[in-house]
């Protein structure tokens, strides 16, 4: 044999001894791998299945990234979560979570994500220093996979683009709270493993139609609350805002519209629990919701994400040490509070001025219904003051107990308490104790589904003291912990996204039991015989009543639900509160 062949075989007998090992970081040699968007100048969004090819090369790549698969979705897939860090991992550092894809018809997010992560490989721009760096790159796997070129009906591009809905036809954006699906379960595990600081989501979205490309929905501060959203409203946002206009990208807040003129002002989005940002807040996360435009084009969209991306984590950067400091203080507000706030709506005498930069409305008559239509003259912007609802209060308010308890047999809401990090224990042996029950007094209910639930709302209880006897096993939870915001906005029943509301303690609202009217006919005269305070309160009603006074079976059941006969568990709120 040669020795020029035998030093081939050598050198790659010796390389394939050695552990395989990442490239080094300082090494200067480009990341070339091209993403959809790039090859196709802007027209086009990368597929699911190039997007996780795109991360696993950049994990293979370089040691400052690492590639996790975590759980699974609907769909079968697990989800991943991408993490950057580059720093010294000795002090506390600042985390970023970024969710991309949550509706993956609206893409700017994952292609912009994936510029940024190619801009760091390449160190084209760098991560600052005591920051980490977590990104979803596909949240809705599902729907990413279900491509088309039409449900985005008004997009202004990509091609082609993922679906709403996930495999099971969820708005994943409506699931935070009572999660329905898988991939919401996978997102508490990167939530609570993660712990972010900040959190973004990115989307797009249209209610009107206007002259920017960027806005922004951070979490409501009022709601938020305490130091952070104090900082939140003060500090970070107007530090965003004056960052990206130095950039010539204005943003304005969130166009909270729908088919007509911004200009007549707008209020803030309250997003509540089931969304994304509202969720998140509930471990005092500074959230927001990045929304493009839909009507402007793709590349525009994606260049403005990326150069968005950039400027939170910028500004979290600056703000770093503000963030830890007023996010502590927020943990700490919520232990010691005696009461605390719930259901929030828009103060609508309280607003901001701000120059917006819009399109003038026209009214015009369709040619398609002959009626009234408007339309958007891109011909006739406009610079003008608008009026910016975004003072919310609280139309509620419960006192904080000492704890819950749960019946063991509910375990679907146990089972949540679990992926959500919530600490509890289980009785070792039967115990009475004295709690405070509430019980369903009266609430409204949705006609048509939605989100797969016929959601309650407007909910109201009336309460009493009572000793009960609980059975080894059942769940008590000491709200004393960092979930104490999401024990209280899911397990008060007159919460907007309590578990209550969605549906979860239903079967509580239907009687079990009832009564046979010809039988119970002289049951109900024995029972107003032996009562007579109940008798009287009884004539009084059919005196005040006449409704009741022409219903029998209404006034059968009135006292029916009066005696000693009528089930206690009906309307009865399974979980009671703990006050000392």
């Amino acid at each position: 044999m040669s020795k020029h062949l035998f030093l081939p075989l050598l050198l790659a007998f010796c390389i394939a001894c050695e552990p395989s090992s990442k490239q080094d970081p300082s090494d200067e040699s480009d990341f070339e791998f091209k993403i959809a968007f790039e090859r196709s100048n802007g027209d086009s969004t990368s597929t699911y299945q190039e997007v996780i090819e795109f991360y696993k090369q950049l994990s293979d790549k370089d040691d400052r990234i690492s590639m996790e698969d975590v759980y699974e979705t609907d769909s079968g897939e697990p989800l991943h979560l991408i993490k950057f860090v580059a720093n010294d991992e000795s002090e506390r550092p600042l985390k970023v979570l970024i969710n991309n894809g949550i509706h993956p018809g609206e893409s700017d997010g994952i292609d912009a994500s994936m510029l940024l992560f190619k801009d760091l490989i390449n160190n084209e721009w760098s991560l600052p220093q005591g920051l980490e760096l977590y990104v979803i790159p596909v949240y809705n796997v599902g729907g990413a996979l279900n491509r088309n070129s039409n449900s985005r009906t008004n997009q202004n591009g990509p091609a082609a683009y993922g679906f709403r809905g996930n495999a099971r036809n969820y708005d994943l954006n409506r699931d935070f709270i009572k999660s329905d699906t898988k991939n919401s379960k996978a997102f508490y595990s990167i939530f609570h493993q993660v712990q972010p600081d900040v959190f973004v989501d990115t989307h797009v979205s249209n209610g009107a139609d206007y002259q920017y490309t960027l806005t922004h929905l951070f979490t409501q501060h009022n709601k938020l609350g305490g130091a952070l959203g104090e900082h939140l409203e003060k500090e970070f946002i107007p530090a965003v805002e004056e960052e990206l206009l130095k950039k010539e990208w204005p943003i304005t807040p969130y166009v909270n519209v729908f088919n007509e003129s911004p200009k007549q002002g707008f209020t803030q989005f309250n997003d509540s629990p089931r969304y994304s940002s509202g969720y998140t807040s509930l471990w005092n996360t500074l959230g927001l919701m990045i929304e493009t435009h839909m009507l402007k084009p793709y590349p525009e969209r994606v260049e403005g994400t990326f150069e968005m991306l950039k400027t939170l984590i910028s500004v979290a950067h600056q703000q770093k040490e503000s963030i830890l400091a007023t996010r502590a203080l927020n943990f700490e507000k919520f232990s010691k509070a005696e009461y605390y706030p719930l259901n929030f709506q828009v103060d609508s005498s309280d607003f901001r001025r701000f120059d917006f930069l819009g399109y003038e409305l026209e009214n015009l008559t369709s040619e398609v219904t002959g009626l009234p239509r408007i339309k958007f003259n891109r011909n006739k912007p406009y610079n003008e003051e608008v009026e910016y609802y975004n003072r919310f209060s609280p139309t509620d308010s419960v006192s904080v107990p000492k704890a819950y308890i749960i019946p063991k047999q509910w375990t679907n809401v146990i089972e949540l308490l679990k992926w959500n990090n919530i600490s509890y224990e289980r009785f070792a042996e039967d115990t009475l104790l004295q709690v405070e029950q509430y019980r369903i007094e009266d609430f409204e209910t949705r006609r048509s589904a939605y989100e797969g639930h016929y959601l309650h709302s407007n909910t109201k209880v009336s309460k009493r003291i009572i000793k009960k006897q609980y059975n080894q096993g059942d769940v008590l939870i000491y709200v004393d912990q960092p979930g104490l915001r999401y024990l209280i906005e899911t397990l008060e029943p007159i919460a907007v996204d309590s578990f209550f509301n969605w549906n979860f303690f239903d079967s509580i609202l239907q009687q079990k039991e009832g009564f046979s009217p010809y039988v119970f006919e002289d049951l109900a005269l024995e029972i107003l015989e032996e009562n007579q305070k109940l008798k009287a309160e009884f004539e009084k009603k059919k005196e005040s009543n006449k409704n009741f006074a022409k219903n029998w079976y209404a006034q059968l059941d009135w006292i029916h639900k009066r005696s000693k006969y009528y089930e206690s568990a009906h309307l009865a709120y399974p979980v009671v509160r703990v006050l000392d």
